[in-house]
């Protein structure tokens, strides 16, 4: 059995239409992280003292605001939800899309505009292509980035550092 406690890296799963369960299970497994699996109905997951199933009230956004709650700089988020991201990415903690793109401080900006521009245009009538089918090189890099994450946040938060001044 492993040891789990409050202090320890979590992973939170936006678990509605998650197509990278069980890689998250796997992972999460060997470096013996918790996995909290989020979602507004009944889900399946494996018996496992590491893996919890949170079920939260029907609603829109009642699970991502749970995540965003309690998500902080030594977690890691898996979500294609990008307001959902860029909250969780503002509390510091790793985010990840299924697809294994990294939200950060960098990326958000452009990704949050990108959605509201699709967003209006869906609402004005205009027909857009929405997200390419996933794949299995997506499975692939989205193992690679959350194994990486999770190194990371094991590790610790990076001490933020600006121009010219050295972190104490």
């Amino acid at each position: 059995m492993v040891a789990v406690d409050d202090t320890s890296v979590r992973v939170y799963v936006d678990a509605d239409a998650c197509p990278v369960k069980d890689e998250i299970y796997r992972v999460a497994g060997r470096y013996g992280v918790r996995v909290l699996v989020v979602s507004n109905s009944l889900m399946a997951v494996p018996v496992s003292p590491l893996i919890e199933r949170v079920v939260v009230e029907s609603g829109p956004d009642v699970a991502d605001g749970w995540i965003a709650e309690r998500a902080g700089p030594r977690d890691v988020v898996v979500t294609a939800d990008v307001p959902l991201a860029a909250r969780c990415v503002k509390a510091g903690a790793a985010v990840l899309a299924p697809t294994g793109r990294l939200f950060d401080e960098n990326a958000i900006g452009m990704a949050l505009a990108t959605r509201n521009l699709m967003d209006g245009l869906r609402s004005a009538g205009q027909v857009t292509s929405g997200p390419r089918p996933f794949s299995g090189k997506d499975r692939s890099a989205f193992l690679a980035a959350l194994d990486l994450a999770i190194n990371r946040a094991q590790r610790g938060p990076a001490p933020r550092m600006r121009w010219g001044v050295l972190p104490e």
